[in-house]
């Protein structure tokens, strides 16, 4: 795993944005964040899930959290404006947003990709998160270090057959977050993406259906990459794509 030290309170006093919030490694994510002292914003598309893990966050004593329900399949850019407006007026700032939510869409023989789950995984993977980030910068650039963290993923960077619109998308998401970090590169906003590696999640479950569970890693045992790029031990880090994981 990535090696890196948790410690007590290290996000102390900081606004994060979790999206995806609702299960897998968005839901870990935001309770880890609440545990070190952070404040949550929970943002995802199932409201009861949310309200799930705003249940858990109170119930380990951590700062109480808010939600924000909204399916970034059908979200336009001025949900992401009002979003980013009422953050700034209830908390003053953001100091990190963690863009974790992501569709899959389906594993499938290149030529036989449908054009509406193309559409979909672009949607949600690409343009959800370039409007969103453009909504958020003006946000996080209002604290004095903030850290804007995509999600990658393993065919981010190297095509894998069958995962045609999911791994373009993740190549996109990794070419937005370079551009976004060498357009703000010596400011107080760094910009990075982190690859969680095979993680036991219901969207690994479903690529991977006969994969045995001891096979990947809990949510919770790659959290030092998430809590690192939070933390202003990563001040320095910018640009970069980050692996939860060793390479095996």
């Amino acid at each position: 795993m990535f090696n890196y030290q948790i410690t007590a309170n290290s996000l102390a006093n900081k606004i994060i944005l979790v999206t995806g919030a609702g299960d897998g490694i968005g839901r870990q994510a935001a309770l880890t964040y609440a545990e070190l002292g952070a404040t949550v914003i929970l943002l995802g598309k199932t409201t009861a899930k949310l309200e799930s893990v705003y249940d858990e966050i109170i119930a380990q004593g951590s700062t109480e959290p808010a939600i924000i329900p909204l399916d970034l399949k059908g979200a336009t850019k001025q949900h992401y404006i009002d979003m980013t407006a009422t953050i700034v007026n209830q908390f003053g700032k953001l100091d990190g947003a963690l863009l974790n939510a992501s569709i899959l869409g389906e594993l499938t023989p290149y030529t036989q990709i449908h054009q509406q789950i193309w559409q979909d995984v672009m949607q949600v993977n690409v343009t959800a998160q370039h409007l969103m980030a453009q909504a958020l910068i003006p946000a996080l650039l209002l604290s004095d270090n903030a850290s804007l963290v995509f999600t990658t993923s393993g065919v981010g960077n190297s095509g894998k057959a069958y995962w045609g619109a999911y791994s373009v998308s993740k190549f996109a998401t990794e070419g937005l977050m370079q551009v976004i970090a060498d357009e703000y590169e010596n400011t107080s906003l760094r910009v990075n993406a982190i690859n969680p590696g095979a993680t036991r999640t219901n969207m690994r479950n479903t690529a991977y259906p006969a994969e045995h569970e001891n096979d990947s890693a809990k949510p919770v045992d790659i959290m030092p990459a998430y809590v690192y790029l939070m933390t202003s031990d990563s001040l320095a880090v910018n640009g970069q794509r980050v692996n939860a994981q060793k390479a095996k």
